[in-house]
């Protein structure tokens, strides 16, 4: 079978290492690495083929669990599988309630690695424990479009509507749409409000 598997990582030796274990999982796969979020954005926008992303929480234009947010949002189908060096704990859960099937340490072994891209790729989840209080905020934020998302991390940043609208090349007032639907999708009132329901997103904490 064949088919594109991303990996997004902003440490060159170990996105090698990933797309070893890849390569031994799925030896007639495509490999397509990026180092940023925006560029793994792009490269899971035009890829039809896509049948995996594995993901660094931290990495240039990631915070928090954004990036598995926004590339869920972008290829809802696709499995993602973070590979990561934050405490598993806490980051396991946070990161399959923003999309992703699993979660794996930087730690782990090549081995572990290949047995982890294997259950993601056979469509098997890691069950987490479930917390009624941030489950549905979750929820609603992972209804949000990609467009939807990226206008929402400007607002956190503080960035104006016409500040956003540059960083993104749309107009102004399809920010001010994009935002009306964001209120709407979350419930909130004023973009106050809707910073904070984010917070869910874990922007700031630091993960690596």
């Amino acid at each position: 079978m064949t088919g594109t598997i991303l990996i997004a990582d902003d440490h060159p030796l170990f996105r090698q290492a990933l797309a070893m274990a890849a390569s031994a999982v799925r030896p007639a796969a495509r490999i397509v690495e990026s180092a940023n979020l925006m560029a793994a954005l792009n490269e899971a926008a035009v890829a039809d083929d896509l049948i995996l992303i594995l993901l660094d929480l931290k990495m240039p234009g990631a915070e928090g669990y954004s990036g598995v947010a926004l590339l869920h949002s972008e290829k809802p189908g696709v499995p993602i599988l973070v590979v990561s060096s934050a405490d598993a704990s806490q980051a396991a859960r946070n990161a399959v309630r923003f999309g992703a099937v699993g979660f794996l340490g930087k730690d782990a072994g090549l081995s572990a690695i290949e047995a982890a891209i294997t259950d993601a790729l056979a469509g098997k989840r890691i069950e987490v424990p479930k917390d009624d209080v941030i489950d549905p905020v979750a929820a609603q934020i992972a209804s949000l479009t990609p467009t939807q998302l990226k206008v929402l991390l400007g607002v956190m940043e503080g960035r104006l509507n016409k500040q956003i609208a540059y960083d993104l090349g749309i107009s102004e007032a399809t920010v001010k749409a994009h935002m009306t639907s964001i209120l709407k999708k979350l419930d909130v009132q004023n973009r106050t409000q809707a910073v904070l329901a984010a917070k869910a997103l874990g922007i700031n904490l630091v993960h690596a």
